[in-house]
């Protein structure tokens, strides 16, 4: 699968794009899990306090499924 990073979350990665093999039963919270253990703290508290796309829908649910892209957004602030 592709992974894109984007601001914080792209400096906690060190990249903004790599790509990652998972399991093909592989949930969100999978991914969370392993970039939380494979870049540390900072990427914790982005997947923890942030939000992804997949399939061009923000989701949360740790539960659901991956697809071939994911986008990592942190958290914004509104105004």
């Amino acid at each position: 699968m592709q992974i894109r990073y984007f601001a914080a979350a792209a400096d906690a990665a060190g990249c903004e794009e790599e790509g990652l093999v998972v399991a093909d039963e592989a949930t969100l919270g999978t991914l969370m899990t392993l970039l939380g253990e494979r870049y540390g703290s900072e990427m914790r508290k982005v997947v923890t306090s942030g939000s992804f796309l997949i399939d061009q829908v923000v989701r949360r649910d740790p539960h659901f499924p991956l697809s071939e892209r994911i986008d990592v957004l942190p958290p914004f602030a509104g105004g």
